[in-house]
């Protein structure tokens, strides 16, 4: 873990941006799409952070981006050509603009300045959406990245805002995937060298000491 200097010096408030990754109804609620995900979600905390997480970069002045992944119920304009998004058109939920599903899980709570991003293709949350426009507009350096699932969208995320030129950070357990051995290996073998992981304790105690020197 980087020491809390090093990390107070990454998570400057005025241009740190959270993300969240697909928490949302249909992914990790309890009618979900992918039920053992969003077991896990839930039974390892992740989530709960999750929604600490924004709960302090609410009061601390950061701005949050929620990541929402869906479709349109003619299916018009979504990616065919993998396994995993054949597959998702035969679930029993469906992530379908404008339903249940599509909105943001609680206990994660959005407020009126937070930013939901929506996409109807793809694997990642920033390409190919209006994420990085966003972010840039914003005067963001460092981008928190948390949620789901570390299967496919948070590397996807945390990939793409590093080739994009941001500093990534990732509270290891605020992501979530299956099964959970996966997720420690993914983080420690692969994110690590990208991105700099902490906890959720870690970012809220920086964040706690930046509204302490306003």
């Amino acid at each position: 873990m980087p020491s809390y200097e090093r990390l107070g010096e990454l998570i400057d408030p005025a241009s740190t941006v959270l993300l969240t990754v697909e928490c949302q109804q249909g992914v990790v609620g309890p009618d979900s799409a992918l039920p053992e995900l969003a077991r896990e979600a839930r039974s390892s905390g992740a989530l709960r952070q999750v929604a600490r997480l924004v709960a302090g970069a609410h009061l601390s002045g950061v701005q949050v981006i929620h990541a929402v992944a869906e479709r349109r119920p003619d299916g018009r304009g979504a990616n065919r050509n993998a396994r995993l998004f054949r597959a998702a058109e035969r679930l029993p939920v469906q992530q379908l603009a404008g339903s249940t599903a599509v909105r943001v899980a609680p206990p994660i709570e959005v407020a009126e300045e937070d930013f939901v991003v929506r996409r109807l293709h793809g694997l990642s949350p920033i390409h190919g959406t209006d994420i990085d426009a966003l972010l840039r507009n914003l005067g963001c350096r460092t981008l928190i990245v948390t949620g789901v699932s570390a299967n496919v969208a948070v590397p996807n995320a945390v990939f793409d805002a590093v080739n994009l030129g941001y500093t990534a950070v990732v509270p290891a357990d605020a992501v979530a995937g299956v099964p959970a051995e996966y997720t420690a290996a993914m983080i420690r073998n692969t994110l690590a060298l990208v991105a700099t992981i902490t906890t959720a304790d870690e970012v809220l105690g920086c964040l706690a000491r930046a509204r302490e020197r306003r």
